[in-house]
């Protein structure tokens, strides 16, 4: 009679344990990456009243007489599923799905884990949790390049962090040249000997006006105007440039270096397609061939650029075939003179649709940090004023063999334990095959329609469990009866 009372006395305690437990899930329904527990109950170590014998020729066997003495907590396990992606809006919290992995903070006096993504950019741009301040871990970036090899840091970017001017080195051509722009077919242009008008007809392939056309030219030579007849039939009158029956008149475009002060320059270049035949066309500084061009400055300098007179051949398919150029700066306003920037064709291509080259260079002006954004690995990204992007940091993640072994320390934190299973050194989202979504929290993993329906099945646990000490105090107040 004593076993039952002891019985149900270790029943009651073990649902009042049961109930402690969800309780506090319910408590953490809405905490940001809470993960919930479960109690799974073990019976006691039971009394043997009779061991088991064997069978033999004579008799049967017999099993063994044993009465249990109650039941134990076995395990509190602590359930690492994914909760719900909530979206916030505020693009520096993380949501992380993953069944093995976590945030990693350092507190101050040591290293701790968490599901909670409630991160922010304090005063002095380190990025910590909202909660308590305590640093996200990761690795920052060296001029744009995150090294994952490298040990975990605080991750700090301060607001007004600004970014180097960096002078253009090379630039790229791509898109398309148009296999069909019209040609020249005539040229018919007047000169000027200071007292008489002469026009002139070139109507012959090759054949090139005899200097670049200047409407002020009085030596009877040099063309004043010059009207273009192409081979679509249109005509134009022009008043600066060399042309050249068979060739099309320039395609111009404007490629925008910088300088080592971060001083932009735009340079006018122009291809002309110089035999339809051949599919060659030529890159120059200038409508009259020449290799120079002086570019005037907002500020009233002049830089001069230099580049020699380059032809880009194709093949019958279109496909680029040789063509390559340097162009020269030579800088007038305090920046590194002799600047040199490769400017590379081999991208374009000759189809028979309209043109849409674009050139485009390195480089970049000197900026002031704008924004940042994060991306689903966990690489923090800026934004600049000069429009240019450049990584600053990733978040780095922890992975644990057997997450439900870390320690709880309150603050929706973890630490490693013994059984936690922590496997290698921090990692990267995309390597553990975690993702990370930004502008938004996990939430709590609690099931409410669960965690009442355990309520339900503890408390009446609890009930009969009372009832057995009830009972068992009843037979023995009759024992004690049986003397009066």
């Amino acid at each position: 009679m004593m076993r039952s009372l002891f019985s149900g006395v270790s029943g009651l305690k073990n649902h009042q344990t049961r109930m402690d437990v969800i309780g506090n899930n319910i408590s953490n329904v809405n905490t940001t990456g809470f993960k919930s527990s479960r109690v799974n109950f073990t019976d006691m170590l039971a009394q043997n009243l009779s061991g088991a014998s064997s069978p033999n020729d004579n008799i049967g066997g017999t099993n063994p007489k044993q009465i249990g003495l109650g039941s134990a907590v076995g395990a509190v396990d602590l359930l690492f599923t994914n909760g719900s992606v909530q979206s916030t809006g505020v693009n520096t919290d993380l949501a992380l799905s993953s069944s093995n992995a976590l945030f990693i903070l350092n507190t101050g006096s040591g290293t701790a884990y968490t599901r909670n993504g409630d991160f922010q950019f304090d005063a002095d741009g380190n990025y910590v949790q909202a909660g308590n301040g305590y640093y996200v871990q990761g690795w920052m970036a060296n001029n744009g390049a995150i090294d994952t090899g490298a040990q975990v840091t605080n991750i700090t970017i301060p607001s007004g962090k600004t970014m180097a001017p960096a002078a253009s080195a090379k630039a790229t051509y791509t898109n398309n040249l148009n296999a069909e722009v019209p040609t020249i077919t005539q040229i018919s242009f007047t000169t000027f000997d200071g007292t008489t008008t002469s026009t002139t007809t070139l109507p012959n392939k090759g054949d090139t006006l005899p200097a670049a056309i200047d409407p002020s030219a009085t030596d009877g030579t040099t063309p004043t105007s010059a009207t273009l007849t192409l081979s679509d039939g249109s005509t134009m009158t022009l008043t600066s440039g060399l042309y050249t029956v068979g060739h099309s008149t320039p395609i111009v475009t404007t490629l925008s270096v910088y300088d080592s002060l971060g001083s932009v320059h735009d340079i006018a270049m122009y291809f002309t397609l110089t035999d339809a035949e051949q599919d060659t066309w030529q890159v120059s500084l200038a409508t009259d061939g020449t290799t120079t061009q002086d570019i005037e400055e907002p500020d009233g300098s002049i830089t001069t650029v230099a580049m020699a007179n380059v032809p880009l051949i194709f093949d019958t398919n279109g496909t680029f075939k040789s063509g390559s150029g340097t162009a020269t700066l030579t800088l007038t306003n305090g920046a590194t003179t002799g600047q040199t920037v490769q400017v590379d064709f081999s991208n374009l291509t000759q189809y028979s649709s309209s043109t849409t080259i674009a050139g485009k260079a390195d480089g970049n002006a000197a900026g002031v940090l704008s924004s940042i954004s994060i991306d689903k690995t966990g690489t923090i990204t800026g934004t600049y004023t000069n429009g240019m992007k450049q990584t600053e940091a990733q978040v780095a993640l922890q992975r644990f063999t057997n997450p439900g072994g870390l320690n709880k320390v309150g603050e929706s934190l973890y630490e490693d334990s013994n059984n936690a299973g922590k496997s290698g050194e921090p990692s990267t989202a995309s390597a553990l095959g975690a993702t990370i979504t930004p502008s938004a929290l996990e939430m709590s993993n609690v099931d409410v329609a669960n965690e009442f329906t355990d309520m339900i099945i503890t408390q009446r646990g609890f009930q009969t469990n009372s009832k057995i000490i009830t009972v068992s105090d009843e037979m023995l107040e009759t024992i004690v009866n049986m003397k009066r």
